[in-house]
């Protein structure tokens, strides 16, 4: 086990959750932007309408400040985030998928340099290598899409992976080809939202209002088309996950569900109203507005994903405490739970208290505290202040009047579907239960 990234107050896993929900909107434009691009580039060509290409230059050139400049650093943010707070699930992914991501680094870097080569060339060179530049950015960025979206997907649903080992056997799960069309379809609204935006800034009155409308349509597509295939995915989530949302035994999921589903519908009739209806009413107000809107709309759809996805990080493989769930034959892994309850939690770690006398509290108290940091920090909050499913407040509710009443709580764990079971011995759950009492007590 490394050591424990803790994050006061908000905790390591709604860090990621932030950079993670801001990331999708300069990534998935990225993806998107371009075939809207290359679409009005090569229309403007066709026609002889060289005024259509002052909105090429200005998309193309927020395409590169927003995504590959405020982008690429939310997404180095997401990688630090998820390596300090979460090592060996990102251990275990990159083991898995390397030549996958290797992969998708390829396409990345061909995205990089092809937005650079297009803007700057822009005018100066022949329209079909102009718009040869364009087509490659785009199926690079969306080749990109489909490798990462196979990683993901693998996070929420392995699949065959956990009897097999295999590559494809993971990457093609249940889920993989519900989301790959999901997110592709909402790139597509994602992109005419900012696209509309561009459009608004346009001096010609015509040229602006054409812009807007087909900026509508290329969302209205997008949205429809999103949610449909967004059906689709919720149809073929796992059955543990069906059972958590839709039993209800985690409530807040159905809320997530439905505040992305009223975010979404919001951006849609934004589309239909003021970008096919009324296009004068679309500028950098309203757009900002209906952004905001998505932005909101996104969380709460990745945050349900990441909720349905619980206890695990990896699905049916590792638990979101990073202990190993089950045995991996293929792999030549062995579930850590027996292991630790027979050895000891404490004694397989690094970092860890050089003694712990069972008589002595001082001394519980502080093996308890390593031990509910790596077993129960990722996911909750160790204070009454904190924003995450803070423990205290949790605990209060069962009305503990000693530790060996949290000892009961901690041995029924494993009975909770999005709960991991307490890994350790005896003497690690009396003093993570010490522990636990005591900050009920603050």
């Amino acid at each position: 086990m490394y050591p424990f990234w803790e994050v006061p107050f908000f905790t390591s896993g709604l860090v990621i959750a932030l950079i993670a929900t801001f990331h999708i909107l300069p990534c998935h434009l990225a993806t998107g932007a371009f075939w809207f691009t290359v679409y009005v580039e090569r229309k403007a060509y066709k026609e002889n309408r060289p005024e259509l290409l002052e909105f090429v230059k200005k998309y193309s050139l927020l395409i590169l400040i927003f995504c590959f400049v405020i982008g690429s650093l939310s997404g180095v943010g997401i990688w630090y985030a998820a390596t300090v707070a979460s090592p060996r699930g990102i251990s275990s992914l990159i083991h898995n998928y390397v030549w996958g991501w290797a992969t998708e680094w390829v396409f990345f870097i061909i995205e990089i340099a092809s937005i650079y080569v297009y803007y700057y060339t822009l005018g100066k060179i022949d329209a079909k290598s102009h718009l040869m530049m364009g087509w490659l950015y785009a199926w690079a960025a969306w080749i990109s899409m489909i490798i990462i979206t196979g990683i993901l997907a693998f996070m929420l649903s392995s699949g065959k992976w956990v009897e097999t080992g295999g590559f494809f056997d993971g990457f093609f799960n249940e889920t993989y080809w519900p989301q790959l069309f999901t997110r592709t379809a909402f790139m597509f609204g994602i992109a005419g939202v900012y696209a509309a935006i561009i459009a608004s800034t346009i001096k010609n009155r015509q040229v602006r209002r054409e812009l807007i409308t087909t900026a509508g349509l290329w969302g209205v597509v997008g949205m429809v088309a999103g949610v449909l295939f967004a059906g689709w995915y919720l149809y073929k989530l796992p059955i543990h996950a069906k059972e958590l949302w839709l039993d209800e035994t985690l409530p807040y999921l159905g809320h997530l569900i439905n505040i992305a589903g009223i975010a979404y519908g919001v951006v849609l009739m934004w589309f239909v109203i003021c970008c096919l209806i009324k296009p004068r009413m679309v500028g950098p107000v309203s757009g900002i507005l209906v952004l905001l809107v998505l932005f909101m709309g996104i969380g709460a759809g990745e945050g349900f994903r990441e909720g349905i996805r619980r206890p695990f990080i990896i699905d049916q493989y590792m638990y979101g405490n990073q202990i190993v769930a089950r045995d991996i034959p293929a792999k030549h892994i062995k579930a850590e739970i027996p292991i630790f309850n027979k050895d000891g939690f404490l004694n397989h770690l690094y970092f860890r208290p050089d003694k712990v006398d069972p008589n002595n509290q001082i001394d519980l108290l502080h093996a308890g505290d390593v031990i509910v940091h790596n077993q129960c920090g990722n996911c909750h909050a160790l204070d009454r202040f904190g924003k995450m499913r803070p423990l205290p407040d949790l605990l209060a509710n069962f009305s503990p009047e000693s530790p060996e009443d949290i000892e009961g709580l901690l041995e029924s764990l494993g009975d909770y579907p999005y709960m991991p079971p307490f890994a350790g011995n005896e003497l690690d759950m009396k003093a993570a239960s010490e522990y636990l009492f005591s900050i009920t007590r603050r």
